[in-house]
């Protein structure tokens, strides 16, 4: 059923943040004598204006989630295809978006080139499009915003900023290794994180599995308390298989040697 010209305007308005109704636009439409034409018209106007601000807010969430803007990883065009399992469903309903809401972590776990970074960023990109904030760094960058935000006294700062973000993404856990103060940090990050209100939730990718994550952190009692809270509701997909990259790969052999006629005698070697 579609709505009427005064629902759709009464929906436009309340995007806009505009303070006006459905009764309001139908009690001016009759003092003001408008026809159907000029109420369609009057539709038309806010909903360009309502779907322009939405556009908006989309651009500009996805600009400060440092997502990759050129070529963007979608679950659109993620291969579901070369997935094999009896849970696959739950990993293409991921789209649903139901685990930010549900406050249900998700952990993609497997050797390089099977796609979790893909689903990660494709997570983070429908939350965008959601109007929901997502923010996207790769482990190695977090370690050396923290250190550097440890010089300047600004840890605080930059703790609070992520805490914000309402779908966080930390890609590679386990490719570096943070000291003492940043794994303590981490853990306020993961606490704070865990007691936080409305639509949230981490992601992680990683080539380890979590219980080989503290070969990375210096400080035990703080990463099992992070473990703890990140692990207590969460899904944890495990990939197995071969990387999906290089297919595209063209193997070209080339050889070299004498040219008739020139003089010229090149070695006789393959690329």
């Amino acid at each position: 059923m579609t709505d009427s010209v005064f629902e759709s305007v009464e929906r436009s308005c309340a995007a806009l943040k505009l303070d006006f109704c459905a009764q309001e636009l139908a009690t001016l439409a009759e003092d003001q004598g408008l026809s159907t034409e000029g109420l369609q018209a009057v539709a038309l106007v806010l909903n360009y204006l309502s779907d322009k601000k939405t556009d908006t807010t989309i651009q500009t969430l996805l600009r400060l989630s440092h997502l990759p803007r050129k070529n963007p990883k979608t679950f659109e065009n993620f291969d579901f295809s070369v997935i094999r399992g009896r849970d696959v469903e739950r990993l293409k309903n991921l789209s649903s978006l139901s685990a930010i809401y549900a406050h249900r972590n998700l952990a993609f776990i497997g050797p390089a080139g099977t796609g979790k970074t893909h689903l990660a960023q494709a997570f983070g990109y429908k939350c965008c499009t959601q109007g929901i904030k997502a923010y996207f760094i790769k482990m190695s960058e977090l370690r050396d915003k923290l250190t550097a935000a440890r010089r300047t006294g600004k840890e605080y700062a930059l703790v609070s900023h992520l805490v914000r973000q309402s779908c966080l993404i930390i890609d590679e856990v386990g490719h570096c290794e943070f000291d003492k103060e940043n794994t303590r940090l981490f853990f306020d990050l993961v606490d704070r994180r865990y007691n936080k209100e409305g639509a949230y939730n981490i992601v992680f990718t990683s080539n380890k599995m979590p219980s080989m994550w503290r070969e990375n952190f210096n400080e035990d009692d703080a990463l099992l308390c992070a473990l703890d809270r990140i692990f207590d509701d969460a899904m944890v997909f495990r990939f197995k298989g071969e990387s999906f990259r290089g297919r595209k790969l063209d193997t070209i052999n080339l050889h070299t040697g004498r040219v008739k006629g020139t003089g010229l005698d090149y070695s006789d070697s393959t690329i």
